[in-house]
């Protein structure tokens, strides 16, 4: 091999290896949000470029801006609800469309003033911020320890994240509305709009402060279990008004727990990979669930749960092995 090649292979295997982090998160968002899930079957498999740039623009934007502004999980959090309240409220509009996807909602936990289902509302912008969001990024930044908390990509890089994620709402909202036929009052979706940018704002508001506080902290085994507890009686909470409450109570109690417990001495990033291995492992078994649900007789179905459960499985093993290399 010639200097000139050898040269270009290195630059290429350098760019990869720049470029990787981003490109997986461009692609797990998606996968775990929607596959893994259970909401599009195996055989639709071919659709995940066209949700790449909602969610996993969506999700690089998000670690992207985190990171560069010296912030942490508090506003990544925060960045992802308001994520679920653009694309719930905004893009998709399920937030508002009482006959989403043919699944009729009105009757659950109505709020007429507001044209939303509370249940429902809390089930969809919950369910991005934490699966669609907070995971994904939580795995990606654990595979590649060295670069878990500096950004991934370039100022150009950014500004082309920024325009994939706004192509993929518009290429959202485009197919929802060709499928659909719905869409929100002016009122309904300025509402959502003040939501998402008051989140926004609220999610800088929170400085990346160091973990140096006195205090108890469990053992990462321990807090994975608590967590697979606490994330399951939100995820089967039921369609109610007490389910209503009690998901708020959890939600409340889960984030003040976090919050306390990662400013300690003791708290590590084998605490973060507990929480990712308490939680990850709800839509494993929902996936199966919807699709018993929705589509019983789609043996194709079944096989695409079972795949998707054993790559995700293998995914916690290879984050986990990598956690600790970390130490």
């Amino acid at each position: 091999m010639s200097d000139n090649n050898m040269i270009s292979s290195a630059v290429d295997r350098s760019m990869f290896r720049r470029i990787a982090p981003a490109v997986g998160l461009l692609v797990l968002a998606p996968w775990i949000g929607e596959y893994l899930l259970g909401n599009i079957p195996l055989d639709m498999l071919v659709a995940i470029p066209f949700l790449v740039p909602l969610y996993g623009g969506g999700a690089l934007l998000i670690r992207e801006v985190t990171r560069r502004t010296g912030r942490g999980w508090p506003t990544i959090m925060l960045l992802g609800l308001a994520y679920g309240v653009i694309e719930a409220g905004l893009v998709d509009q399920g937030l508002f469309n009482q006959n989403f996807s043919n699944v009729p909602t009105l009757g659950v936990t109505p709020i007429p003033i507001l044209g939303i289902s509370a249940y429902n509302a809390m089930s969809f912008i919950v369910g991005h911020a934490i699966w669609s969001i907070s995971i994904p990024i939580a795995i990606v930044e654990m595979l590649t320890p060295s670069r878990r908390k500096t950004p991934w990509l370039g100022n150009l890089g950014l500004v082309l994240t920024g325009l994939l994620y706004l192509f993929g709402c518009w290429l959202i909202f485009q197919d929802q509305q060709a499928t659909e036929g719905f869409l929100a009052t002016p009122a309904q979706m300025l509402g959502a709009g003040a939501v998402a940018l008051l989140l926004i704002v609220t999610a800088f508001l929170f400085e990346n402060r160091p973990n140096d506080a006195d205090g108890w902290v469990p053992k990462p085994w321990t807090l994975g279990t608590a967590t697979f507890v606490w994330i399951n009686a939100f995820f089967l909470r039921p369609e109610s008004w007490d389910g209503v409450l009690l998901g708020a109570v959890l939600l409340l109690a889960g984030a003040l727990v976090f919050l306390r417990l990662s400013r300690r001495r003791e708290w590590s990033v084998r605490h973060e990979f507990a929480l990712v291995a308490g939680t990850l492992p709800t839509y494993i078994f929902a996936g199966f669930v919807l699709t018993a649900l929705v589509r019983p007789q789609d043996s194709l179905a079944w096989i695409g749960n079972a795949i998707f459960a054993l790559i995700a499985i293998g995914l916690l093993i290879a984050t986990g092995y990598r956690v600790r290399q970390m130490e």
